[in-house]
């Protein structure tokens, strides 16, 4: 990175940063240190600089510059920018662009079937009576049985095998030979490269979800971890905590060490924020509130590990669809925002409007990207800010199209070509009976496995992809998974037959599956 880069990147930094909590406390220490100072005019910059960096703004400022970088790529593996603000393959870009439109298509079909509109304001009753319920919305919200959700991950995954790139030729060797249903040339990790990129998970590495389960064989391992994640915890720093959680986060460390991964730091100001948006709720109410109703009754109010939360994934989820500074998540794909119109003025462009305001229609199991958090995070504050930072970062790529290497169809590749090198012999047998393993393991990918498996094994999964920054773990694990149940499924000659292979993952332990799939061949 040349100088005039570093400088438009500094500004940039800045200009983000200005608005900020942060940034508005250390100019006001600056104006105090620079009272007190009794140095020279031109000493005045060194001095400020001095001060400032030996008081407690140190540590959030150098978190705040690791991850604006971390999130736009510049520490990127192969160093190369990885975000754009739209799509560079056409093909990929019409796509996205088709997929959106048949989802306004289907939210106004719904209205229209209905005769409900998209957003009305709430009486006063009725903002007085949710007002009153907010913490026991679960007892007091009935299941809308005339609404459906907009589109479930079978849906999604239709829509992504359909794309094809006419300007490939599948006679040709390489990755369209191969025997998915993925047909589109993106790059991947093979296994080697996914072998020194998880190199910190390998066997010759202790690892918490496997070497503190034996009872008693291991307390020095634990002890220790503790020890040092005790001390990584008071250093504050966003890399260090990444580096430790590469082995795990012990669970009474977890919540912070997650914070510091993400780079949060709640404060006053984000109460005062959840505050508004807890007041946008009360004021109108949105069809995708139905959805939300429809989706957690339908997923985490029936699973035995999440429905005690069902009152906290409202209070997270109402918000949630009302806060714009989610919009922010479509700069970094090359989707539209979803628009409507004010009532009478179809048709007028200066008329349209936002819908949701966050730009985020759910799908049927959204609520699942939630429910593992709420273990962790008992205040709905904490819990919907650690949930946003993880959705915006993370999660909103698992249903965007696009040629992102972190984006769904990468990671749907990474687990088709990772399958056919790990088990060759599985994939051919399931193809030959009309079995895409695709197709049983989207479900798992979409949802990066919150509702497949026990909690504390989607906690551990994602200990991983906070610290190593990545989804690709996700196409890991399915693979993993499907080699271990390798001997079953070499018997079955139906999708129904398979899919019973993998009916029950509750009992499975993540790591040793991992370990096993990336190193003992």
């Amino acid at each position: 990175m040349d100088a005039e880069e570093t400088l438009t990147l500094s500004k940039n930094i800045i200009r983000l940063l200005q608005p900020s909590m942060l940034y508005k406390e250390m100019l006001a220490k600056a104006q105090e240190e620079a009272i007190k100072l009794n140095v020279r005019l031109s000493d005045v910059k060194t001095t400020l600089y001095q001060k400032l960096r030996d008081t407690k703004f140190d540590r959030p400022l150098r978190n705040y510059v690791y991850n604006y970088l971390k999130r736009n790529g510049y520490l990127a593996a192969k160093q190369k920018l990885q975000t754009f603000s739209q799509e560079q393959l056409d093909h990929l870009y019409e796509a996205q662009q088709n997929w959106e439109r048949r989802i306004v298509k289907s939210l106004n079909a719904m209205c229209t079937e209905q005769n409900i509109s998209l957003a009305r304001k709430r009486p006063q009753k009725d903002i007085n009576h949710m007002m009153s319920q907010w913490t026991e919305l679960g007892a007091n919200i009935r299941e809308p049985t005339n609404i459906r959700p907009v589109y479930a991950p079978k849906d999604f995954l239709d829509a992504i095998i359909s794309i094809q790139n006419q300007n490939i030729n599948r006679n040709s060797e390489g990755p369209m030979s191969m025997w998915g249903i993925i047909q589109i040339a993106l790059e991947v990790r093979n296994l080697s490269e996914l072998r020194a990129f998880y190199s910190g998970i390998s066997i010759n590495h202790c690892q918490i979800g496997i070497d503190d389960t034996v009872d008693g064989l291991n307390d020095s391992f634990f002890n220790e971890n503790i020890k040092l994640g005790n001390k990584v915890i008071a250093l504050g720093l966003t890399p260090v905590s990444q580096e430790y959680s590469k082995k795990g986060c012990p669970v009474s460390l977890r919540r912070t060490l997650w914070s510091q991964m993400l780079g949060l730091d709640i404060s006053n100001t984000d109460y005062v924020y959840y505050k508004q948006l807890k007041n946008y709720v009360f004021k109108h109410e949105l069809l995708t509130d139905k959805l939300l109703y429809k989706d957690i009754k339908l997923t985490a109010s029936n699973d035995d590990q999440y429905f005690v939360f069902e009152d906290l994934l409202y209070q997270v989820l109402l918000p949630f669809s009302r806060d714009t500074i989610l919009l922010t998540c479509n700069n970094k794909t090359n989707g539209s925002l979803p628009k409507s119109y004010i009532r009478g003025k179809l048709g007028n462009s200066d008329l349209s409007v936002i819908f949701p305001p966050s730009g985020v229609i759910p799908f049927h199991g959204f609520s699942m990207y939630v429910v593992p958090f709420c273990y962790l995070y008992s205040e709905p504050e904490q819990l919907y800010f650690i949930f946003r930072e993880m959705y915006s970062r993370f999660f909103f790529r698992l249903h965007c199209i696009s040629s992102h290497e972190e984006g769904i169809l990468s990671i749907c590749l990474l687990f088709e070509q990772l399958l056919q090198t790990l088990e060759p012999e599985v994939f051919f047998h399931l193809k030959l009976h009309g079995i895409q393993p695709l197709r049983i393991a989207f479900k798992w990918i979409i949802r990066a496995f919150s509702g497949c498996l026990a909690c504390d094994q989607v906690l551990l999964l994602w200990d991983r992809i906070l610290a190593f920054d990545s989804l690709q773990i996700l196409a890991v694990l399915a693979a993993a998974i499907f080699s271990f149940r390798k001997s079953n499924l070499m018997k079955v000659q139906s999708l129904s037959a398979a899919e019973g292979v993998f009916a029950d993952l509750m009992t499975l332990q993540i790591m040793p599956l991992i370990q096993l799939a990336l190193f003992s061949k």
